[in-house]
C-alpha cells in the first residue's frame, strides 16, 4: 500500500479514515459470495470460449494475479471478453438461488445509512441480479445503481456516479475485491478501497497499493463511520 494508506484489520482500526460521503460498491466478490457458483462452472466456460482451463492447483496462484495477467495466463482474447461475461450473467439469473451475500454486508448498509453515508453500486452484473441477491432492506438503502460494466470499464461508471452524486472526487470511496477495481478507482480520481474476502488474495491487492484494505465488512463500518460496529460483523 502507498505511504498515506490505512490498513484494517479484525482486531480495529489503526485511525479514523476521512469522512467519506459516499461509498461505491462492487457486486460480485464484495457484496455477493458468487466464488464458488464461478469456479463451478468456469470449465465449460473455457471449453465453450476455448481458453485454458484451469487445475484446481493453480487457483491460489491466479489469486495473486492481477485482473490482466489472469486473462494473459488464460489466453482469454480481450474480444471474447464481452460474449463471456452475458453469457455468465445470464446464466447467473438462471441459477441465481445459489447465491447470497457475504454475512455483515445487510448490517454495513444498515449502519452506513444511519450513519449517513450514501450507498451506490457499480457493477458488471445486471440490476436484476443484483436486486434479487440483496435483501429489500439493503436494496433500499441503495441510491445509486451503474450496472453492466465492461470487464475494465468501471472507472467511466465511477465517473458518473460522481455526476449523480453531485460528490467532489475526495469525497467518495470505491469498495471492491479485485485489482480492475483499485485501477478503476485511481482512474475516477477516488479513494480505492480493497477487501480481502473475495476473488483476489492479499498479495495481488497490495501490489495495486489501495488507500485501504478491509478484512471484515465490519471494518468498512468502521473506517467509514469512525466507530466500531460488532452488528456489522465479520
Amino acid at each position: 500500500m502507498s505511504a498515506g494508506a490505512l490498513a484494517i484489520d479484525g482486531a480495529g482500526a489503526t485511525a479514523r479514515s476521512p469522512g467519506y460521503a459516499l461509498a461505491i460498491f462492487d457486486f460480485d466478490g464484495t457484496l455477493a459470495n458468487s466464488g464458488d457458483w464461478f469456479l463451478s462452472i468456469v470449465d465449460d466456460l473455457a471449453h465453450r470460449f476455448r481458453f485454458r482451463a484451469t487445475p484446481r492447483d493453480e487457483l491460489e496462484m491466479l489469486r495473486g494475479l492481477t485482473s490482466r495477467e489472469v486473462i494473459r495466463h488464460l489466453g482469454i482474447s480481450r474480444w471474447k471478453l464481452p460474449a463471456i461475461a452475458r453469457h455468465v450473467h445470464a446464466l447467473l439469473a438462471e441459477q441465481i438461488d445459489q447465491i447470497a451475500p457475504f454475512d455483515g454486508i445487510d448490517a454495513l448498509f444498515e449502519a452506513l445509512d444511519a450513519g449517513g453515508v450514501r450507498i451506490a453500486i457499480v457493477t458488471s452484473n445486471s440490476e436484476a441480479n443484483v436486486r434479487t441477491v440483496l435483501a429489500p432492506e439493503t436494496i433500499a438503502r441503495v441510491e445509486l445503481f451503474e450496472c453492466r460494466a465492461s470487464l475494465f470499464g468501471k472507472a467511466r461508471l465511477f465517473k458518473r456516479v460522481l455526476r449523480r452524486s453531485g460528490l467532489a472526487a475526495h469525497q467518495v470511496i470505491a469498495i471492491g475485491d479485485e485489482t480492475r477495481d483499485i485501477t478503476a478507482a485511481r482512474k475516477a480520481g477516488v479513494t480505492a478501497g480493497a477487501v480481502l474476502w473475495g476473488y483476489a488474495n492479499r498479495t495481488a491487492l497490495t501490489r495495486l497499493e489501495p488507500d485501504i484494505l478491509f478484512e471484515t465488512p465490519g471494518d468498512v463500518a468502521h473506517a467509514l463511520l469512525g466507530a466500531s460496529n460488532d452488528e456489522s460483523g465479520s
